[in-house]
């Protein structure tokens, strides 16, 4: 079974001597590989510590901003929406847990 993989990792096997089978998804198996990472990356933060969770979080928004462009939106946008969002809502820096 494979994996969606960013775009540097098959040239990296290769000069390691490895003969990686890759191929280009179509969207709608794009859409779902990407989903399947962002649930693998979520994963590996969710079990992350100290450095290690600052390079999960740069693998998830890697992720993100992927999701985002194949749906038409730039990370710009992505990032305005949140803003006022976050204007709208708040965020979480509250810790506020709700029963």
């Amino acid at each position: 079974m494979g994996k969606l993989v960013r775009d540097n990792i098959p040239h990296f096997i290769r000069h390691n001597g490895g003969d990686p089978d890759v191929s280009v998804l179509e969207d709608d198996d794009y859409r779902r590989a990407l989903h399947d990472k962002l649930a693998e990356e979520a994963a590996e933060l969710a079990a992350a510590s100290g450095e290690e969770v600052a390079e999960e979080l740069a693998d998830l928004l890697e992720v993100l901003r992927a999701v985002a462009e194949l749906h038409g939106h730039s990370w710009e946008h992505v990032e305005r929406v949140a803003e006022a969002k976050r204007a709208r809502r708040g965020g979480f820096s509250a810790r506020l847990y709700l029963h």
